[in-house]
């Protein structure tokens, strides 16, 4: 069977037996899908042989690039031994040395402070990382015996999963409202965007509003809170949101103030996406849970880890009668596999002085982006580290957006897939998040396809 002909033949069996995520199938079964086989450095190959730029790191998961030999190795070695064996009433040597590694790094990376993060809990993605955080939460003041604290402050415009609970704390419509009636109830913060402020505030004259308004509603009902659960430095999904700066620090203050749990949600910004190893370290904030996962293993394999207090895992420990267990867990928790790459992942970290090296390219990033910036259609442009959002606008100076029937993000991504660039829009927000191994050159490219897109499918 030639290539032509096996491409038809998968693309067949693609849309006779496939429902991929997060797409609307009836488009899907009109267009030519892309078939990737192959992956190098920060390119995809796709099964007629052509190469893209990976310009979103596969969603946001690949550090360090496809095919690192490092990488690779470990898992190939672990294979050799073993490929999953059970934590539950077992465990096994890389779980255990992994969770060492992983709270060395976080006391290594919040060096203004002394990290209280000791304890490691672990699960297979960034859903049910959260859903963990938020049941620990929760069962931690039921143990403390102070009952009423079963709720929950998010934000809006916040993305932490697709699970019940997760989608129960997110803030997204276009994402979560067709689930409103199997969700709990949660209170909601105005979302740290700047651009487009929902109190008709303009940063710096705001001195922070949207922090004075959070206050408020934890001022009311902050005994009936058990945590607050926050997307450090970058609300991701809601469009590459950047808080501005104290924000966070603010939310940490208000948290110590009210004794409310906070939950960071780094599975996005965690492993050296903003330039720092996570992002709470810009504003020196230390979580009471942090919850990590994505490029936890470099983008090779599912793995996610909540990681907490001595204070909170404390609460849990009791007679066996007492049922104070936390009953939760996957059956892949700490996969064998999966720990190799993620400690492989970290060693490289240390290696190749990843975030070192990516500071000049941010830099590069940061003026390749200025000239995106003076586009006739581009709204705002959000950068924290590797973590880009372009905002497209039908009308610069009013604001005004494209209407979703346009599909302006999508068509822009497209024309950039026609010049060998493979990005994905959250909206009318063109996303830019490659590998921290990209080369200046390619960071150059991936820059210089994207401003021809926009500017070909805007104006």
């Amino acid at each position: 069977m030639g290539i032509q002909a096996h491409k038809r033949h998968l693309e067949r069996l693609d849309k006779k037996y496939l429902w991929h995520p997060f797409t609307q199938m009836k488009e899907w079964l009109e267009e030519e899908p892309i078939i990737i086989t192959e992956g190098r450095g920060s390119f995809l190959k796709d099964i007629c042989g052509r190469w893209y730029l990976d310009g979103v790191s596969s969603i946001w998961v690949t550090v360090h690039g496809h095919r690192k030999k490092e990488i690779d190795n470990a898992i190939k070695g672990q294979i050799d031994k073993i490929s999953h064996s059970t934590l539950l009433g077992l465990t096994h040597p890389l779980a255990i040395e992994l969770a060492e590694k992983l709270i060395k790094l976080v006391n290594s990376s919040f060096v203004s402070r002394p990290s209280s993060l000791t304890k490691v809990f672990y699960s297979d993605n960034g859903s049910t990382a959260m859903e963990i955080g938020i049941k620990m939460a929760f069962q931690y003041w039921q143990h403390k015996g102070i009952k009423h604290k079963r709720r929950f402050l998010s934000i809006r415009n916040a993305y932490h999963g697709d699970t019940i609970g997760a989608v129960s704390v997110g803030g997204i419509d276009i994402f979560h409202k067709a689930f409103s009636p199997l969700l709990f109830k949660t209170y909601r913060a105005p979302s740290p965007y700047c651009y487009r402020c929902e109190l008709s505030e303009e940063y710096p004259l705001c001195k922070l509003r949207c922090l004075k308004a959070m206050e408020e509603i934890i001022k009311s009902h902050h005994e009936e809170i058990a945590g607050l659960i926050i997307e450090p430095m970058v609300q991701a999904a809601g469009g590459m949101i950047v808080s501005p700066p104290g924000y966070l620090k603010g939310v940490r203050r208000l948290c110590s103030k009210y004794n409310i749990l906070m939950i960071a949600d780094e599975v996005a910004t965690g492993f050296g996406r903003t330039g720092r190893m996570f992002a709470c370290e810009h504003e020196g904030v230390m979580p009471d849970m942090l919850c990590i996962s994505k490029g936890i293993t470099g983008g090779y394999l599912p793995l996610a880890a909540t990681i907490t207090t001595e204070e909170i895992y404390n609460a849990f420990l009791g007679e066996f009668k007492e049922l104070k267990t936390f009953f939760h867990g996957h059956t892949y928790t700490g996969n064998p596999l999966s720990c190799a790459s993620a400690i492989a992942n970290i060693e490289l970290f240390k290696k190749e002085r990843t975030l070192r090296t990516l500071q000049g390219k941010i830099e590069i990033l940061r003026r390749g982006l200025s000239k995106i910036r003076e586009l006739s259609h581009v709204g705002d442009v959000r950068q924290k580290g590797f973590m880009v959002g372009i905002e497209l606008v039908k009308d610069k100076k009013t604001k005004m957006p494209y209407s979703l029937k346009e599909k302006i993000g999508w068509k822009v991504c497209y024309r950039a897939r026609e010049k060998g660039l493979l990005i994905r829009p959250l909206g009318n927000v063109v996303v830019l998040m490659p590998p921290l191994s990209i080369s200046q050159d390619e960071l150059k490219m991936l820059v210089q396809i994207t401003k021809e897109a926009i500017k070909e499918v805007t104006e």
